[in-house]
């Protein structure tokens, strides 16, 4: 098989409550989720896993420097688009990424699929990550220009990167 191209081969699925199984999300629990794939700029897009913690831990006997990893770390954020109408008030309709993700203090949990075009729905046998995260304060981006927008930092509680999607409800 080819390489695939990243383009245009992301979902965002954004859900105010854990699926059931985390490991295991049905189809029914992540349709329900916001889409969000078209909402997000893609540029400082991060929501993955980090280097994780090491730990010095070896035998006497052992000559050099040996670590084993310890906990898991994983980092996060979002930049999502605004949508506003003439008179600079939301759209209700199209601002639901910002609406998703504008109060800090927000627990959400994010389904990542990576593969199928973002706009195919997700199907039973998807695989996908997931991520528990906390939004903290919408931020100015460094770069003002082009479509209104704001950076928001997201505190990851836990993920799950071996997702398989369940058929069923």
């Amino acid at each position: 098989m080819p390489k695939t191209l990243a383009d245009a081969r992301i979902r965002l699925s954004v859900m105010t409550e854990a699926p059931a199984n985390l490991e295991a999300a049905t189809v029914t629990e992540l349709a329900a989720g916001v889409d969000v794939s078209c909402r997000i700029l893609k540029s400082d897009f991060r929501l993955s896993a980090t280097a994780s913690d090491t730990v010095p831990d070896q035998e006497l006997c052992q000559e050099g420097n040996a670590v084993t990893y310890g906990a898991s770390n994983y980092e996060g954020s979002v930049t999502p688009f605004r949508y506003l109408t003439e008179d600079g008030k939301a759209d209700a309709t199209n601002d639901v990424a910002w609406d998703t993700f504008k109060e800090k203090g927000t627990e959400l949990w994010i389904a990542k699929r990576v593969g199928p075009k973002y706009d195919v729905a997700w199907t039973a046998a998807d695989e996908y990550e997931l991520y528990h995260v906390i939004t903290d304060n919408p931020q100015d981006p460094s770069d003002l220009t082009g479509y209104i927008k704001k950076v928001v930092p997201l505190g990851v509680q836990d993920a799950h990167l071996n997702g398989v999607v369940a058929a069923g409800a």
